[in-house]
Parts: structure tokens; C-alpha cells; sequence
């Protein structure tokens, strides 16, 4: 049976007007699907009775992440989106002016500091959907806390301000987004701010985050004249009324503004065009294209990461936030279309496509740790299966077996219990030993989840308990908000004693030593910020070393030839160890303790004593005693030989390079620019925003140090900046040798 294209889009249209009134438009499996069931005989109705329990609840479930540059009003967002889908009954602002906060920021410190530090999930039902969200950090010091809500996510919200628009974190977190593949929608905020302008940002979005992407809304005024929005798809305008905006009012489109509306519009299709077959085909032959068939092309384009629409708004003033949450149902995929890949650990870590379904075996990825009073809280996405309390379940990593004795959805900092969940959700279980990133599964199958990007941490910090008696907790501490945060380590200073703690900035060690004080009762001391440095080596040299030690009895005897050279630019691995010995001139046995005596030398460099990176080893050469060599012979004679050889090889010291982005008036971008040559910095880009210049510069964290309050001096308090790291490079010869000097009485000691 064929149906000509008019007539399927009509039957697809009456299908999903009798479901419901706006639900999202279906995606071209789904469709496809629903056309074989009808085309079929008569007893494909009674098939169609049969449909699996889930199919249908699936379809209504979106995991979403709300991320964004610091204060552009993500907390603000959810709190709207909380309220409006009825999870909470009254409006809290951010920094807990009215004495109780934002919802998402549940710790005191967030409510304190007005930022969010630790990304917080929640669900709320909207239209008979289901969206589970995570609200995010926007402070680069907490990118960990980004990094891992998006590897659990199907979709995202990418808010920008329509007043600083694209800023440094907006670039990061977009680039996070890239990296695990998550469709997203764009919301401009703060329309009702001076200055607001949405379409500069638009082309920002264009430029610097390389968006193909168009508005689905426009304004309807702006600053204090902002009222309401255009829908460019259903050709709508809305109002919002209300206390808190909770009455939306459909209306027909000014007539003052609708040259501009078709404008935007015929800007939009071409935008979608561009990327959609389907539409390019009516937009080509010129045929008049429907509501129906631009919102179905938005969805393919947006599932396919090939467009990204964008929606406007003013979420503190409670406007554009109703139809931003339509837009997630319309155009953000749910879990069944989303492909996630696991490696099959019984099969050489074959890559496995899952099913998606709670049809198949159970897989869940532990993305997130929380101690709480009652032990250890984890947070589980469920990809596969299903999970119910009572059940055994079986960690992949460590191989142990856990019963699931307590399990419940989030919302915030406070959890409701349930009985079971199944793939595509997000929940919460009690009592589970494991670390951050372990799978789970039901014991059938031994599938493993791929990792998430954890960033090397850039400043540390030496921390001590003020009293003694103390200790206990101090260490207990320490070691929770290790498990719960990979991007924050703790050690020792071999040389001091001293607990080093490190982590990825001022803002990261402060709150961290400010929750041991809050949440544990113990004072601690605070050592002056240190700078994690690195060493590497710059060219090739070889090693030939031969350790013998005759003591009476059985003596050490064992020989390394080879040589050290630099690892090529953009190498994934840090250190490499190569074989290349031809015959049996060292026993193979010996061979794993020749590589961990090279790794472990490798921990301290000559000139300043930190770890050496991108570096490979390869052994060509050696020789053996049938009597006195040894694995201990063979380790020591590594360690000597990376000893002798790395002068040779005319090592560096590398430094950590922070980017950095400012915003300050103009009569002080001269005042500005010379500092930061000061610091020796290299600003690689100037820009012009109204009043203010933009100023982006690559600056040595070691040289940025307290420079929040130089800013403010030079500025007047009017200036701000923000920075993330970007790479270790080789510092200059002068500070080299100024590193190399101030090493030299602690080596001595």
C-alpha cells in the first residue's frame, strides 16, 4: 500500500493531534514505524495493542543539562522551570537574599557565594513528559561537575546573556558539548537588561562557537520594553501575565512587526534547509511549507547535531521560559534516539551498541559521588534494562556484587523513594562502594561505559590541621571529596611532610577548604598557592648503564641500553615504553620492572623536581646475570640510566598557560594590556562590546596570582575577568634558571 507524501503527513498530523494537542513532531523512525502499522493488514491493530510497555514512556522522557558562562542565569532558569511545571509552589532568587535560595543551590555556600557548585539534578513534568535536568556550574574551576552531567545527558540548554554574550566558559562548555555528542537548543537570557541585544549574539554564536543555527522566536521589544515572543514556527505571539508569568496568552502576530517576522522566518527555513533534505526539497520547488513540516525538519536537524535553535527570553522577569520548555519536547531527542556505545570487557573491549531499551540487560554508569549523613549517595543513568531495590547488581570495575537496598529519584538535595526505574532515567541509590565512572551491571554481561575527560589539576595548595586532635576528620574529609570530585587530589610533600592539596583553581581549593571548616568542624592553615609544573625533555640522547653490586652472597647485575626522546605534539599518552630489543639478552620476565623503574623516575625531574611528561623510552639493548640479576637489580638500573641520560636530552620546565578573557571600559584597556605584558602575557585578541573592551591574552598562571585585586585597583572595580587553563608550555630561560636556583637548597636538604 502507498501513500502519497500529503496524505502520510496528514495521517502522521491527525495520529498526533488525538495523542495530544503540541507534543514535539515525531522523528523519522517513529513515523516510518506508525505508517507500516497502518499500511499493514487488519491484525496489525491488535499488534499495535502489543507495543511494548515502555515504548510509550520512552518517548515521553528528555534528559536535559542546562549549561552556560558564569551568571547568565542557569539557577535563575530551572528555578522558572520548576515552578512552572509545579515541583515547587513559590520563586526563590540565587544568593538567598529572602533567607531561603534558589532550589538547585541546596549547599549554604552556594546560597552565600550566589554560584553553583555542584551540579544538582532534578525532574519535572511538563505536558505529560518527563524531563530529568541537571543544573550546572558555569565557574571553570568546576568544568568537572559540566563534564560529567553532559556524558549522562541526551540533550542540552545552552543559555547565553544577551548583554556579554559569547564569553570564555560559553566557548568551553559548547566545546564539552561537542565532545560527547549532545543535541542542543540556545536560549539568549536577560532580555530585559540595558544593552540586551540577541542578534549580536546570534552572530557571535555563529563566529566563535561555529553554530549553523538561526532563531525560532524574536523579541517583541527589548530592555524594559521587552513583553513578550514570536514563535517563527507556528507564527504565534506570546504574552506572559500573571504575578510570575504563569498565564501564557496566544495572540496574533502585531501587524507592525510582521515584515520582520518574515524575514526571520524565510531566515530560519533557509538555516534548516541547509542541513534537511526534506525541507530543501519544498523550499527549492517553492511549495508553501507548514508549521508541521519546519518544526519535524528543526527536530532532524537538532537530533543530528547539525542545527541548533534558538530561543529567547528573560527567566528572572518569568518570560519565554513556557515555550523554551515546548521547544525541549519538540526538538530534543529522547532516550531511544540517542546512540550510546559500550566496550565489551569479556570480548577485548569490543565496542557494543546498546539498545536503549528496558528490554535489554541492565547497564548503569555511576557519573556522580555525594557523602551523605546516611553514607555514600550515587548518582546512576540507567542506559539499558532495569533497575529495581532488592536487586543484585555488579560492578564491572572491581567485580563486586551490591544489593541496591535503598533507590529513589533527586530533587536537589532531597530524594523520593521508588521501587524501580528503567533505561533512559536518571536516579539515585544508597550504599554502593565505588568510585566516580564505574559501571554496573545485572552480572550477565561484562560491559563497561567509556570514561568521561577529567582535566589535570593546575594549582596547589599545602593545608594542615590548626589542632591535632583534629587529624581523624581532617583525613576523612580529604578522602571524601577525593571519591567525590576526580578533579581534586591530595598528597604529600616528600620533602616537607606537608599535605599538598590540588585542584583546578583558587575558587576550587577555597571552597574546599571552606566545606572541611563548615562541614566537619576542623580549622585548617593555609600554605601560599604552588603552581603544578612539568618537565620535559627536547631531543633525542641514548643510555647505556650498567648496575653491579657485589656484597658478599648474591650481588645486583643488570645492564639498560637504549634511548629517550620526545614524544611527538598532541600525544594522548604522557610517557611511552618501547621493546625493541631483539633476542634474549634480558630475560622477559625483567621487562615490566625495567618500564616501572624508567615511569618511576619519571615522577621527579632533575631541574625542579616534578613529574617529566611526554617523554618515551625505548630499550634496545642490555644484558643479564644468570645469578645475581634481579627484578630490584633491573629497576634500580633504570632509574640510574633515566638519571644519567636526561641531562642529555636537554630538558624544560613547563609551566601551566591560563586563558584568559577581561572585560573592562575602554580608558583602561591601555592601563590593562600593559599589566598583562608585565605578567608576561600575549594577548591574542581585542575586541569592541559597546562601552567595553574585550581583551583575550594566554597569561602563566604563576603570574596570576591575586590579580583579581590588581584588576579591580587599575579598573575601579569596574573590570572583570575569567580564565581556564589551556596548556603547559615551556617557561623562558630566565625563569627557568630562577626555578633551577630556588630548587637548589631543597635538593641540597
Amino acid at each position: 500500500m502507498y501513500r502519497s507524501r500529503s496524505s502520510t503527513t496528514q495521517l502522521l498530523y491527525t495520529l498526533r493531534s488525538s495523542l495530544n494537542p503540541s507534543p514535539p513532531s515525531p522523528s523519522p523512525a517513529i513515523a516510518l514505524l506508525h505508517l507500516r502499522r497502518y499500511a499493514a493488514a487488519p491484525n496489525a491493530r491488535v499488534n499495535d495493542d502489543k507495543d511494548p510497555w515502555w515504548k510509550e514512556s520512552m518517548d515521553r522522557v528528555r534528559n536535559i543539562g542546562i549549561s552556560a558562562h558564569i551568571d547568565s542565569g542557569k539557577t535563575t532558569l530551572t528555578e522558572r522551570v520548576l515552578y512552572y511545571t509545579g515541583r515547587i509552589h513559590e520563586i526563590h532568587e540565587v544568593r538567598g537574599k529572602d533567607g531561603v535560595g534558589a532550589k538547585m543551590d541546596s549547599m549554604e555556600l552556594e546560597r552565600e557565594k550566589g554560584i553553583t557548585i555542584q551540579s544538582a539534578a532534578t525532574y519535572c513534568t511538563w505536558k505529560d513528559y518527563q524531563i530529568n535536568i541537571i543544573d550546572t556550574p558555569g565557574h571553570v574551576d568546576f568544568t568537572i561537575e559540566v563534564e560529567r552531567a553532559l556524558r549522562v545527558l541526551d540533550g542540552a540548554i545552552l543559555v547565553l546573556c544577551s548583554v556579554g554574550g559569547v564569553q570564555s566558559q560559553s566557548i568551553t562548555v559548547d566545546r564539552q558539548m561537542r565532545r560527547y555528542e549532545v543535541p542542543r537548543v540556545a536560549f539568549i537570557n536577560k532580555l530585559d537588561r540595558m544593552g540586551a541585544d540577541p542578534w549580536r549574539v546570534l552572530n557571535q554564536a555563529r563566529k566563535k562557537l561555529r553554530h549553523h543555527s538561526a532563531a525560532v522566536q524574536i523579541p517583541i521589544g527589548l530592555e524594559e520594553d521587552f513583553q513578550g515572543l514570536i514563535d517563527l514556527v507556528q507564527l504565534k505571539a506570546y504574552f506572559f501575565h500573571g504575578s510570575s508569568g504563569e498565564n501564557v496568552v496566544r495572540q496574533e502576530i502585531p501587524a507592525d512587526m510582521q515584515a520582520m517576522v518574515t524575514e526571520k522566518r524565510r531566515e530560519l527555513i533557509e538555516a534548516v534547509s541547509d542541513v534537511d533534505d526534506e525541507l530543501a526539497e519544498l523550499f527549492l520547488s517553492d511549495e508553501p511549507i507548514s508549521s508541521a513540516d519546519l518544526a519535524a525538519a528543526i527536530r532532524r536537524a537538532t537530533i543530528a547535531r547539525k542545527f541548533i535553535p534558538v530561543f529567547m527570553g528573560s527567566a528572572f522577569k518569568n518570560k519565554g521560559v513556557q515555550p523554551l520548555l515546548d521547544g525541549v519536547l519538540h526538538y530534543l531527542p529522547c532516550p531511544l534516539e540517542v546512540d550510546n556505545f559500550a566496550l565489551d570487557q569479556s570480548k577485548k573491549e569490543e565496542k557494543v551498541k546498546l539498545s536503549g531499551t528496558p528490554a535489554g540487560h541492565m547497564v548503569a554508569l555511576a557519573f556522580k559521588l555525594e557523602e551523605r549523613q546516611f553514607g555514600q549517595l550515587t548518582y546512576l543513568r540507567i542506559y539499558e534494562g532495569v533497575l529495581k531495590k532488592g536487586d543484585f547488581i555488579t560492578n564491572i570495575n572491581s567485580g563486586k556484587k551490591i544489593k541496591v537496598s535503598k533507590l529513589g529519584r533527586m530533587h536537589s538535595d532531597s530524594m523520593e523513594d521508588i521501587q524501580e526505574a528503567h533505561a533512559g532515567q536518571i536516579v539515585a541509590v544508597f550504599g554502593l562502594d565505588c568510585a566516580s565512572g564505574d559501571t554496573f551491571t545485572d552480572g550477565s554481561v561484562k560491559y563497561t561505559m567509556t570514561s568521561m575527560n577529567v582535566p589535570e589539576p593546575v594549582v596547589s595548595l599545602a593545608v594542615s590541621p590548626v589542632s591535632k586532635d583534629s587529624g581523624k576528620q581532617f583525613s576523612k574529609a580529604l578522602n571524601r571529596f577525593q571519591r567525590e570530585d576526580p578533579t581534586f587530589r591530595v598528597g604529600l610533600d616528600p620533602e616537607s611532610g606537608q599535605t599538598i592539596i590540588s585542584g583546578m583553581g583558587e575558587l576550587h581549593l577555597e571552597v574546599y577548604v571552606e566545606r572541611i571548616k563548615r562541614e566537619y568542624k576542623v580549622d585548617a592553615t593555609v600554605g601560599k598557592p604552588r603552581v603544578n609544573f612539568r618537565e620535559t625533555i627536547t631531543q633525542r640522547a641514548e643510555f647505556d648503564y650498567l648496575h653491579k653490586k657485589q656484597s658478599g652472597g648474591q650481588g645486583q647485575y643488570g645492564r639498560v641500553c637504549g634511548y629517550m626522546e620526545p614524544l611527538p605534539e598532541g600525544s594522548e599518552t604522557k610517557f611511552e615504553f618501547e621493546n625493541l630489543m631483539i633476542g634474549q639478552a634480558i630475560p622477559s620476565n625483567f621487562i615490566p620492572h625495567i618500564e616501572k623503574g624508567f615511569k618511576e623516575a619519571a615522577n621527579s625531574g632533575a631541574l625542579i623536581g616534578f613529574p617529566v611528561e611526554n617523554i618515551r623510552v625505548v630499550l634496545t639493548d642490555g644484558a643479564s646475570h644468570a645469578v645475581d640479576s634481579s627484578e630490584l637489580a633491573f629497576r634500580l638500573a633504570s632509574i640510574y640510566a633515566f638519571r644519567q641520560c636526561y641531562t642529555k636530552c636537554k630538558p624544560v620546565i613547563l609551566e601551566p598557560v591560563m586563558m584568559v578573557e577581561l572585560k573592562v571600559p575602554t580608558e583602561f584597556q591601555g592601563t590593562v594590556a600593559g599589566d598583562l605584558n608585565r605578567r608576561k602575557g600575549i594577548i591574542v585578541g581585542n575586541d569592541q562590546e559597546g562601552d567595553d573592551s574585550v581583551i583575550n591574552a594566554l597569561v602563566p598562571l604563576n603570574n596570576m596570582f591575586g590579580y583579581s585585586t590588581a584588576l579591580r585597583s587599575m579598573t575601579q572595580g569596574k573590570g572583570e575577568f575569567t580564565m581556564e587553563y589551556k596548556e603547559h608550555a615551556p617557561v623562558s630561560n630566565d625563569v627557568q634558571t630562577q626555578l633551577i636556583n630556588a630548587h637548589k637548597p631543597k635538593k641540597a636538604e
